[in-house]
């Protein structure tokens, strides 16, 4: 599986939150970084925007954004249309690191998107993020991360494997998620994320959320 492979577009909503703690979350700290630092018209491109949660969710707080979706997957993009319904919304059928804008959007975020990349494929995204926004633009992303040693990465997943047993995933799909870690997706460090905004010319890079193995940041340009 990769990121233009939806894990399945049709139950995803309803699975996601059994398989990713708090992940309601990650939408309420966008929203109100959003709210906080770009409270007027922002434009936003929201890539790996899966079905369109957080642009449904944002369109509710914020109603004079100006969307633009992008998803490599197109089940992914039909979902987030008919989810969106007549909202004036652009979607774009492209990965991040395919995308070519130049100082366009306000607000880019990247949320649980980026973890299937190599190191060479996520340094191509996140570059290309950045030349996306406009001087000062905000770009907040939400990833799978590794802890910092491999002894505490050991007890963090074993905590991430009770809380998928706790919430119905059957001894197959935990299985499943164990064996992909490493293998179909690379999750790196706060400290490798935190380096890599940097080194893409982010001038302020900051965590803004993490629990389990997940994590937030905010960089701005």
């Amino acid at each position: 599986m990769d990121n233009k492979s939806a894990y399945d577009s049709n139950i995803y909503d309803a699975h996601i939150v059994n398989v990713l703690p708090y992940y309601n979350e990650y939408s309420n700290q966008i929203i109100d970084m959003v709210q906080t630092m770009c409270p007027e018209k922002p434009k936003w491109l929201d890539t790996g925007c899966g079905t369109g949660t957080l642009a449904a969710k944002a369109l509710e707080v914020l109603h004079d954004v100006e969307f633009t979706l992008s998803d490599p997957s197109n089940d992914m993009l039909n979902l987030a249309k008919k989810k969106l319904g007549n909202a004036e919304v652009r979607y774009v059928n492209l990965s991040s690191d395919e995308l070519d804008y130049d100082n366009e959007f306000d607000v880019v975020t990247a949320v649980q998107c980026h973890h299937y990349y190599d190191a060479e494929g996520r340094e191509k995204a996140v570059r290309n993020i950045y030349r996306a926004l406009n001087e000062s633009g905000l770009f907040i992303t939400f990833e799978n991360i590794r802890m910092a040693t491999d002894s505490s990465d050991e007890i963090m997943m074993k905590r991430w494997i009770r809380f998928l047993k706790e919430h119905g995933n059957s001894p197959q799909d935990v299985q499943m998620h164990i064996d992909r870690r490493g293998v179909e997706t690379h999750p790196i460090t706060v400290e490798e994320h935190i380096e890599l905004l940097k080194k893409c010319g982010f001038r302020s890079v900051n965590v803004l959320w993490a629990s389990y193995l997940q994590a937030g940041f905010w960089a701005i340009k």
